[in-house]
């Protein structure tokens, strides 16, 4: 199976280039090649691909800038994620779109499930749910996953972010009134590889559409982190206290959902796929990190 990937850089291309196996070859296609704004650069690049399978991992993620650039987050994410479905209707494969906890304003006292209403609070949710819109629309034989909270070995994420925090001071506050569900990006790949051969496989309606894909378990921000730095001190790294703070108290240009818990039961109903817990996957991702050097995409 090849799966052609948008994107070169970033965790969720990171962990599929890793996860790749004889049986999925993954082709990650980014700039100047494929540009997710260029729509007739990106079909040509995808036809030339040839792939069995199209993943869509690009985006803008730039969560607090797009409120001052919420045009470009919305060609990009909305407007570029259309130019993809077209692409992959034309060709007649099956594509995989990676969406967000974003598009919802994070009111239900409840893990959120596939078809709960949508209310982005910011621009770049808005974008997002734009981008599954144009998804839905363009190209039926397709496959929205909604995730959040994604950590890795790599990149620039809340794991590395605590651990380099953590070299220099004896007290970090973190957030610890947003619930969500950590996702290690390399269990994400692991499922999403799986759900591509599904779909390549079987062409059931019931595999189309919206489903939502994260860790298992719930934390909110401060649990992680305390994580994270009791792990690292089995690495002989020195304690570092968290001190847990309410989201009023670390303001940002946008604003975030305060329960971002994705209810995870259709994906495990339907493609009998479910990602590991949190903490045993954030366990792996820190004894790695600190085993030596492994930074590929930040």
């Amino acid at each position: 199976m090849r799966i052609i990937v948008t994107g070169t850089q970033g965790q969720l291309v990171t962990a599929l280039r890793e996860r790749a196996t004889d049986a999925a070859e993954i082709v990650a296609l980014g700039r100047p090649l494929l540009d997710l704004l260029n729509r007739d650069g990106l079909r040509a690049a995808l036809f030339d691909a040839r792939g069995d399978v199209i993943v869509n991992a690009a985006a803008y993620t730039a969560v607090d800038k797009a409120e001052q650039e919420e045009e470009l987050a919305f060609r990009v994410n909305g407007e570029g994620a259309g130019h993809v479905a077209e692409a992959a209707a034309e060709l007649g494969v099956p594509l995989i779109h990676f969406s967000t906890d974003y598009v919802f304003d994070g009111s239900a006292p409840r893990p959120y499930r596939e078809d709960d209403a949508t209310a982005p609070l910011g621009a770049y949710g808005r974008s997002k749910l734009e981008g599954e819109r144009r998804i839905a629309a363009l190209c039926p034989n397709s496959v929205i996953l909604r995730t959040a909270w994604v950590y890795s070995p790599f990149g620039v994420n809340f794991v590395r972010t605590m651990l380099r925090l953590g070299e220099t001071r004896e007290e970090v506050g973190v957030v610890a009134d947003q619930l969500g569900n950590p996702t290690s990006a390399l269990d994400l790949a692991d499922a999403a590889l799986a759900v591509a051969a599904r779909l390549r496989q079987d062409g059931a309606p019931q595999l189309r559409g919206v489903f939502h894909m994260t860790g298992a378990g719930e934390a909110c921000w401060a649990d992680v982190a305390e994580a994270i730095f009791a792990r690292a001190t089995e690495h002989g790294r020195r304690a570092v206290r968290v001190r847990r703070i309410a989201t009023a108290d670390f303001p940002t240009p946008a604003r975030r959902p305060a329960n971002s818990r994705l209810d995870n039961a259709e994906l495990s109903h339907v493609y009998c796929v479910a990602l590991p817990d949190w903490r045993r996957s954030l366990a792996a991702c820190v004894d790695r990190l600190l085993a030596g050097p492994t930074d590929r995409g930040a």
